[in-house]
């Protein structure tokens, strides 16, 4: 799926009080499957089809505000048209409004309760972060024998973001065979073209109407300008070329004096010129600063705005190609970067994210200030693996983007490498102990609970010096003050608005974490470009402790804490 260019969640804090961090084992672990109960279906009345027509047309070029008076004037005639209060709630969603989605979702329900609204109610939920519910709804719909495109969808959007990408690539098949007119379904869909048919796409989807926001029209042209950049270069995907499979390097201390750790990075060789580039999972592929980039001779290819944590806007910078990237024992060519016009809140010479050693198994050691890559288990059924470096979205003929944005863009990685196409999450023996995640792109998002609500998305951010939580979830589980002390400042600028949460509990994992308060502040922003709810993060503070193995093939997470080592 085509969405803003990818955003960069390192950010620093500045505090005036000591973090407190107590861990605990705790084996209960959020479960992502969803309950089944049946609903009831009555007889929708007969669509008011011209008025309704006219409002479909209007949100898909973009006009909101026409497209939600259009509707409304359905309802006044028809209280209970269900195909009205359907495309109200999505026009609501596409811009952003998802309280406004709720309410009217809710109500529409209560007058009207049929399959097509509960389609749209798991939209909702979806987008509120609770993944399994909208799972419940779109499956309980099909199960009933409503063949619904925007069902299946959705159930394309959760097995991809469940790593089930095989299941995924078959609920995408089976949406676009129902409406292949759809824009989301379409713009889920070209993923799977080839590169030339992609761009064909893309000039004609700019060239038209549309309903998306300028912002994701610009990330769009610059997308075009890159694909068409890399069709000219003869050089080909990044690849490894050195004889080693794995490698084992440290990790670099960064300092916010010379007492206090913020951060770990690692040393990269980029065109032969050495690097120091935070090693932060909360970011994708590898950014640098222009500096680097001119005395490396990286080739520039095209534009890129690069965003995160901050309410400034996005800073311009561009992608470019570097020849050789080494980390550690390992050497790769032709590999896609991108690089910052100005020097941002980064004090080193960039960010490198975790998300690039996808095709591995990874290990980040914090006690022992280690990074190590391994080979990942094979699965039954692989004949082999291809070891890259995943620095961009689109590296080859094949789309290499996000496994949420388009379901089988990962698997389209695992079909080059095994030629066995799109392919399940696959749990080895050795891995039954680790925690099941939900990987949206480059994110890693844990059921993570507070209190006794259910529990919340928090991304795995090792690019944030301490964990997090948004004023809303911390709302729900403790009191929440204004915080006037403490400056957030990201890629994006800083954080208008901080709060501070009391003390609060975090579970994950097997983990349990005691905090005395929490910094909190919005995350609007970044969910609607992820499209789903973050309710927090797990920072450096947090993570520092732990020796982390992370499967992002197969969307598993390995929290390992030895309580002796902390003297505990």
């Amino acid at each position: 799926m085509f969405a803003p260019e990818r955003l960069r969640l390192f950010f620093g804090i500045t505090f005036l009080f000591v973090c407190t961090v107590t861990f605990s084992y705790d084996d209960q672990q959020a479960d992502a499957s969803a309950p089944a109960q049946a609903q009831a279906a009555v007889a929708s009345p007969a669509p008011m089809r011209a008025p309704l027509t006219d409002a479909l047309e209007l949100y898909r070029k973009g006009d909101f505000e026409g497209a939600t008076q259009k509707y409304q004037q359905v309802l006044q005639l028809n209280p209970k048209s269900a195909e009205a209060y359907a495309g109200l709630t999505r026009v609501y969603l596409k811009a952003k409004d998802v309280q406004q989605a709720s309410d009217t979702i809710t109500k529409a329900l209560q007058v009207n309760n049929v399959p097509e609204l509960h389609v749209a109610l798991g939209e909702v939920y979806f987008r509120q972060g609770k993944i399994s519910p909208a799972e419940h709804e779109w499956v309980q719909v099909l199960n009933a024998g409503h063949a619904d495109a925007r069902a299946y969808l959705g159930l394309a959007r959760v097995r991809g973001a469940l790593s089930m990408y095989k299941s995924a690539s078959a609920m995408l098949e089976k949406a676009h065979s129902l409406d292949p007119s759809d824009p989301e379904i379409r713009n889920y869909w070209t993923d799977k073209l080839s590169r030339a048919e992609r761009i064909k796409y893309l000039e004609e989807f700019l060239a038209g109407e549309n309903n998306e926001d300028e912002e994701t029209r610009t990330a769009m042209r610059h997308y075009l300008e890159y694909l068409k950049a890399r069709a000219k270069d003869p050089r080909g995907a990044c690849h490894l070329v050195s004889k080693s499979a794995t490698t084992e390097t440290k990790l670099v201390r960064l300092l916010i004096d010379s007492q206090h750790l913020r951060g770990y990075g690692l040393t990269v060789d980029v065109n032969g010129h050495k690097s120091k580039l935070m090693l932060d999972t909360g970011a994708s592929g590898i950014l640098i600063n222009k500096n680097l980039a001119e005395k490396a001779g990286v080739t520039r290819l095209s534009d890129v705005a690069i965003g995160g944590i901050g309410d400034k806007g996005r800073k311009s910078g561009y992608r470019g190609l570097a020849s050789s990237l080494k980390i550690g024992d390992l050497e790769f060519q032709n590999c896609p970067v991108e690089v910052i016009e100005k020097r941002s809140v980064v004090d080193e010479d960039g960010l490198i994210g975790a998300d690039v050693f996808s095709s591995f198994l990874v290990e980040i050691d914090f006690p022992n200030e280690k990074l190590r890559l391994k080979e990942l288990p094979k699965r039954p059924e692989d004949s082999g693996a291809t070891l890259n470096l995943q620095t961009d979205g689109d590296d080859s003929e094949a789309e290499a983007g996000s496994a949420e944005q388009n379901p089988t863009s990962a698997s389209a990685k695992e079909k080059k490498a095994t030629n066995s196409g799109p392919q399940d999450r696959y749990i080895s023996p050795e891995m039954k102990s680790y925690t099941s995640v939900f990987r949206f792109g480059h994110l890693l998002l844990v059921p993570t609970a507070i209190g006794k609500v259910p529990a919340k998305l928090f991304m795995i951010d090792t690019g944030a010096f301490t964990s997090h939580i948004t004023p809303a979830a911390a709302r729900e589980v403790t009191k929440v003050h204004g915080d006037s002390d403490t400056t957030v400042k990201g890629i994006s600028g800083s954080v208008n608005n901080v709060f501070r949460a009391d003390h609060a509990v975090l579970q994950f994992g097997h983990l349990r974490q005691e905090n005395q308060d929490l910094v909190a502040f919005d995350l609007t922003r970044i969910s609607d470009d992820v499209g789903t709810e973050i309710s927090g993060t797990l920072g450096f503070t947090t993570l520092r402790f732990i020796d982390m193995k992370i499967d992002y093939r197969d969307g598993l997470v390995d929290f390992s804490y030895d309580p002796k080592r902390w003297g505990q």
